[in-house]
């Protein structure tokens, strides 16, 4: 008798890369599905119950800044902000809208329950990141004016170096486990949510440019490749699809 299906079962694909000591490796289960952000859509957030009458989203909790560049880059975002594309402007020109962990990790400011940018249900300019609203308005994309982390989701790159000095570079779903502790705790998660499967397109173009961003254009050509080689309808379909 053969084993049951584990319910959380992924395809994934590999390569080596031919300029650098690197393989890569691609979640291709999550990127060929149609996952798409569903916020203002059935978005419920991620505290401890549904709260979609919040327009949270994913931003109750201050993003992590990654590096001094993409503190640097929200800094250059945040001097084209004016009053009318931000809610809290105010309340960062007080306070600031960065904050120092003890250990000194850098977040940004949580303000009444959200982060400072998150423009609240009935503002007038919409609810919504304002890095993200403000740069829709000139045309530009929002992955340039926001950290690192809030554009990335629900993607998540780790790199592990082995003794050799080998690098393999896995991209793949955010999990609930990737918030650390917290993550069990929340009511909700996106991508365990059927209703957030209804894009128009795979993940995998939906994100083109974060996914590049994320790795590199070669590596991201060689994934295109490999999956559009492959006949239709021989990849797995995403496990809160089989679901269904």
């Amino acid at each position: 008798m053969p084993a049951a299906q584990p319910d959380d079962l992924h395809e994934w694909i590999s390569f080596d890369d031919p300029d650098e000591d690197r393989s890569w490796v691609f979640d291709v289960t999550f990127l060929l599905s149609r996952w798409t952000c569903i916020y203002g859509h059935g978005c419920q957030g991620v505290l401890t119950g549904p709260a979609p009458e919040l327009g949270q989203g994913c931003c109750s909790y201050g993003a992590h800044f990654i590096d001094d560049d993409d503190v640097a880059a929200v800094r250059a975002a945040v001097d084209r902000l004016d009053a009318t594309q931000w809610q809290l402007r105010k309340k960062a020109k007080k306070g600031g809208w960065l904050r120092k962990e003890d250990d000194g990790t850098r977040i940004t400011r949580v303000v009444d329950g959200a982060c400072i940018f998150l423009n609240r249900p009935g503002w007038p300019g919409g609810a919504g990141c304002a890095l993200h609203q403000a740069a829709w308005a000139v045309d530009e994309r929002p992955m340039d004016w926001k950290p690192d982390v809030c554009w990335q989701l629900p993607l998540r790159l780790q790199e592990h170096t082995d003794e050799h000095g080998h690098v393999t570079s896995t991209l793949r779903e955010w999990k609930r486990r990737d918030w650390g502790e917290g993550g069990e705790e929340f009511h909700w998660w996106c991508t365990a949510d059927e209703g957030a499967f209804d894009g128009h397109q795979p993940v995998y173009l939906e994100m083109r440019d974060e996914i590049i961003e994320m790795t590199s254009r070669w590596a991201y050509g060689r994934l295109v490749e490999y999956v559009q080689g492959r006949s239709p309808g021989t990849f797995l379909p995403h496990p809160t699809v089989r679901r269904r």
